[in-house]
């Protein structure tokens, strides 16, 4: 496996719920420059609002992270938690808890057993390893059924560099952002603002997301850029992250709790921007659409209602095509449908165009279907 040069991780248990690893730490020799996204949900978890705080500086040396427990609604205990995590481990490293980001992902309402997580810091130092980031994308997962990890090699001016990528996220799913945490670590800098850089990867590929309509308390994306490896001009840099962050959003999307397909919804010729992420975020976020998905149902009018139901964003019945693959779906025949069905049951990765003939802007969103196996996941959750 290919790391940024002057990461050190690891990933251990240290028996928050179960047996399996669910604390992870990731520290950088240098101190880097530093830029995340959180959530919009109006009830942050202490992590994001202690993460927020650190990262107004624009510079971090390391993450720490814990699985099963994401210490929201845990009031100012839970703050407190989160800070004393920070300086625990800010001790074991010798740097400012201040170059520290908390996360934590589990179940929500529950204080962190944090007896043990500042045990876990104050011995970081001696199970830090070179490298062995893939570790630390095993220790973060909660429901999901397998880690997320994308990276790019990059070769500029005869330097060589890494940008490297993980995440977690299978349900409560639905930017801005969702159940979901990814960290991009990067030994190039680039000519740019990095905020900026990242916030426009975001946009276009995490934020067009959606497993369930859900928007999670605890959602971060951090990108740190050490600079070992030198630095790159804005486009190559740009062009290499949306990648990553288009990856691991296809990855969480076919991950999601019970999925067993990934949807890929383009909306094209809309009048803005906007009217292109309500028509796709409501067809995406369509239970009735993705059940039918899942069963190779092609009840196409479930698609004429998703779109319908944008009130303020009328489009004439008219001007609208809609495609699975290359099949026409609007007023399909009974052989068409019989074509629908095959397509639809017979792939894993289901795409879906939908041309609203109303301008030139289009968008791509992701997603998967809805099956038993998301309920089974839900209903007992914490039972």
């Amino acid at each position: 496996m290919n790391y940024p040069f002057g990461f050190y991780s690891f990933g251990k248990n240290i028996g928050i719920k179960d047996d399996s690893l669910d604390f992870a730490v990731i520290y950088s020799q240098k101190i880097c420059k530093a830029a995340a996204v959180f959530t919009k949900n109006n009830y942050p978890g202490s992590p994001v609002i202690v993460g927020r705080e650190h990262i107004r500086t624009g510079k971090l040396q390391a993450i720490v992270i814990n699985s099963k427990n994401s210490n929201v609604a845990t009031g100012e205990r839970g703050i407190n938690d989160a800070r004393n995590t920070c300086k625990a481990l800010a001790n074991s490293l010798g740097i400012s808890p201040e170059l520290i980001l908390p996360s934590s992902t589990g179940v929500i309402g529950v204080p962190l057993p944090v007896d043990k997580i500042l045990k876990a810091c104050s011995e970081a130092k001696e199970n830090l390893k070179e490298g062995n980031l893939e570790e630390v994308a095993r220790a973060i997962l909660t429901t999901d059924t397998k880690s997320k990890i994308s990276f790019r090699e990059i070769e500029f001016n005869g330097k060589r560099g890494v940008i490297y990528g993980m995440a977690k996220g299978a349900g409560m799913i639905e930017p801005n952002m969702a159940t979901m945490l990814s960290y991009i670590l990067s030994d190039w800098d680039v000519d740019q603002d990095l905020y900026s850089e990242l916030k426009f990867c975001v946009d276009e590929t995490f934020n067009c997301l959606s497993i369930d309509s859900d928007t999670s308390t605890s959602d971060t994306v951090v990108l740190m850029a050490s600079g070992e490896a030198g630095i790159l001009p804005s486009q190559i840099f740009r062009k290499a992250l949306y990648e990553i962050c288009l990856d691991l959003t296809k990855q969480i999307a076919m991950d999601g709790e019970g999925a067993t397909k990934l949807i890929i919804v383009k909306v094209e010729n809309a009048k803005n921007e906007t009217q292109a992420i309500k028509i796709g975020k409501s067809i995406l976020n369509s239970p009735l659409v993705k059940t039918a998905i899942y069963g190779g149902d092609p009840n196409w009018g479930r698609l004429v209602m998703a779109i319908g139901k944008v009130f303020d964003e009328p489009i004439p019945y008219e001007n609208l095509q809609i495609h699975f693959g290359d099949l026409s779906v609007k007023d399909a025949s009974t052989e068409q449908k019989i074509l629908l069905s095959k397509y639809l049951k017979e792939n894993t990765e289901i795409n879906l165009k939908v041309n609203l003939g109303m301008g030139t802007s289009k968008k791509e969103f992701y997603g998967c279907d809805f099956t038993e196996g998301y309920i089974k996941e839900n209903a007992y959750y914490t039972t």
